[in-house]
């Protein structure tokens, strides 16, 4: 069956049809965005759901999409977006954060001319009839200093096209390097350096804890004297009323805002000052942006839907077409070492560690750990995934750990599953042989080689002759077929494994004959999902 996508938001006939080309059974009812009940009560028909900002996916839309395995954004803010439900439900959240970069690194740009220039107040002076040519002194930009706080996608276009226009560029980015800020041509410093040095300030990250009120009293009072601010970003990064009293003092020079603290911004300190410029979040109203990201959100939702391909996930790594083909044996490689333990350890764990070796080491690895994790905490939550199994470890307190290196071993590459509880370390290592089939090869720290079936058992033991023609008579008697039967030890007489592929799963009561063995410690029925 074709998955269904329902658009609950305007989006072109264009973006529509990529759905449907790419195989997904669209459903364009743009109007729902408003009638939040009625969504609720359909929204549970839907694979994906794709949004524009009318669209509200809060908790409760969230909780009644009971098929729903992504949302689109055609935007870059997911403000509208319960991104913490929606990863508990295991619910994929993309944005499309290129499709307006342009248009709002352009928009930043207009607002600092318009500030630089009082376009706005020369305009409106000029046409009640004023010629008030001496009331309008400006600034030239050209050699004057921009300060750009976030030069990743749109601030790195905004220093782009402000070296185009002569200025110097100073950037504060605490994830820009100092070799990609010298192929960019601008400058690397911190904040207060910014600060004190820049004739304009455009800012240009998302809102998070560290960044809210960036711009507030006491580092706008830090500011060059005379300085201009813009923003495009987002509201609440600049303390609006700390800017209105800077102004009025005469230490800020003017002000471009596309973004408020509270929007629809009927009212804010700023409005009515002189020499400042607001526009209603325009940064993204352009009718090439708006197309952009449309088309984008479906390219994005229809190859996740349709290859499993995840492109600019706001809360699950990202796994490229090309890339979802030579993955897939290895995240189901991660998914089984984890059911694994998870099936065998009853304790809390307490600490994770997975160790990537050689081929493996280079491969999407955020991927294969949400994998792992999800695999490991099944038998827990029935209904987890590569989205909420890493939300809920955190959750749970968990210590979790990666640690990657160069081929060490015969295997070209492998992936090692250590968990830790209060009493005891547990380890499985497992591989991907050509026929794409995962296999386990250790476990703890005994070699062997194993076919991951439906049905399996895990026996642990002490070495003492006679133990395999005990499980096989045991089985046999009870008519279990045996496919696979590998077993291994670290030493004569000291801890055995048996690991044993069977046909269908063993009775309560076979089992008990076989711990009834005082050699076996444990028998533990396994289950595996197989493709």
């Amino acid at each position: 069956m074709a998955p269904r996508v329902l658009v609950s938001d305007e989006l072109s006939e264009t973006a529509v049809q990529i759905f449907r080309d790419r195989g997904v059974e669209v459903d364009f009812q743009p109007q729902l965005g408003k009638d939040k009940d009625k969504l609720a009560e359909i929204i549970g028909n839907y694979d994906g759901l794709a949004i524009r900002s009318a669209t509200k996916a809060t908790e409760k839309l969230i909780a009644a999409a009971t098929n729903l395995k992504v949302i689109g954004r055609a935007g870059i803010g997911v403000d509208n977006v319960d991104i913490p439900a929606a990863s508990r439900r295991g619910i994929i959240v993309m944005n499309t954060p290129f499709g307006n970069s342009i248009t709002t690194a352009e928009h930043a740009i207009a607002l600092m001319f318009a500030v630089a220039r009082q376009l706005p107040q020369a305009d409106a002076s000029t046409q009640a009839g004023k010629w008030e040519k001496s009331k309008f002194m400006g600034v030239e930009i050209t050699g004057k200093t921009l300060g750009v706080i976030g030069a990743g996608n749109i601030g790195g276009i905004v220093c782009k096209k402000a070296i185009g226009l002569g200025m110097h560029v100073l950037a504060y980015d605490p994830f820009l390097s100092k070799e990609r800020a010298e192929e960019m041509g601008v400058t690397k410093v911190e904040l207060d350096e910014l600060l004190a040095k820049a004739d304009f300030i455009t800012l240009h990250v998302p809102m998070t804890d560290k960044t809210r009120g960036i711009l507030g009293k006491e580092n706008l009072a830090k500011t060059k004297p005379g300085v201009r601010i813009i923003n495009c970003a987002r509201g609440g990064l600049v303390d609006e009323a700390a800017l209105a009293d800077a102004i009025k003092s005469g230490h800020v020079a003017g002000a471009g805002f596309d973004v408020f603290e509270v929007e629809p911004a009927k009212e804010s300190p700023l409005f009515g000052l002189p020499n400042v410029v607001c526009t209603p979040h325009l940064g993204a109203s352009t009718s090439e942006a708006q197309e952009n990201v449309a088309l984008q959100v479906a390219e994005q939702m229809s190859d996740y839907l349709v290859k499993g391909a995840v492109s600019n996930a706001i809360n699950m790594p990202s796994i490229t077409a090309e890339e979802a083909p030579i993955l897939k044996p290895f995240i189901r490689l991660a998914d089984v070492l984890g059911a694994f333990v998870g099936q065998v350890t009853e304790e809390p764990i307490k600490e994770i560690e997975i160790l990537y070796d050689g081929i493996t080491a280079g491969m999407n690895t955020k991927a294969l750990t949400s994998a792992l994790l999800a695999g490991l905490i099944r038998t827990q939550v029935s209904d987890v995934n590569m989205v909420s199994a890493p939300v809920m470890i955190k959750e749970k307190g968990i210590v979790l750990s990666e640690v990657k290196r160069d081929k060490t071993g015969v295997y070209d590459g492998y992936i090692k599953l250590t968990v830790k509880t209060e009493a005891m370390t547990r380890s499985i290592a497992g591989t991907v042989f050509s026929d794409g089939k995962p296999r386990f090869i250790q476990i703890k720290g005994i070699n062997l080689d194993a076919d991951v079936g439906s049905h399996m058992v895990y026996i642990t033991n002490t070495d003492v002759p006679g133990m395999i023609g005990f499980i096989g008579t045991t089985l046999g008697s009870a008519g279990v077929n045996i496919a696979n039967f590998q077993l291994g030890r670290d030493k004569q007489g000291g801890d055995a494994i048996a690991l044993l592929y069977v046909d269908g799963p063993l009775s309560d009561a076979v089992l008990g004959k076989l711990t009834a063995n005082p050699a076996i410690r444990q028998a533990k029925p396994l289950v595996f999902s197989v493709d």
